[in-house]
């Protein structure tokens, strides 16, 4: 089943109490999910600088035009990019800039945890 271009998650569900989790969460767990593949965040930030057809994406990233058709579908029916026509090319462009403080977000996570890995490797030296 589909909700807003995206399939229905499963259901969680607690033996003790019933769920709390509603459509909305799973939803925006499929959303999260779609953003959880390296090749969709290259395009994503890709596109965060300009609106780009297919052809060109291939020569940033390096994969075939099949491969990065297949992800910029996954990110379309997420709702995440939209397309449009400019005579004999389609062009993708950031349906919502805001997914990007989101990946923005998960870099300064990235980035914490490393220094916290440092300073606990620096110490273990000391001792």
């Amino acid at each position: 089943m589909l909700y807003f271009g995206i399939r229905k998650a499963g259901v969680l569900k607690n033996k003790n109490m019933q769920s709390k989790i509603t459509n909305f969460h799973k939803v925006q767990a499929e959303i999260i999910k779609t953003l959880s593949h390296p090749v969709r965040i290259f395009i994503v930030t890709a596109l965060a600088k300009e609106d780009i057809c297919v052809c060109d994406l291939t020569q940033k990233i390096g994969y075939s035009m099949s491969t990065v058709s297949k992800h910029l579908n996954v990110l379309k029916t997420a709702g995440i990019v939209e397309t449009k026509k400019l005579k004999n090319n389609v062009y993708y462009h950031l349906k919502c800039k805001c997914v990007l403080n989101f990946l923005d977000c998960a870099g300064k996570v990235l980035n914490s945890c490393i220094k916290q890995k440092v300073k606990l490797a620096k110490t273990r030296r000391e001792k």
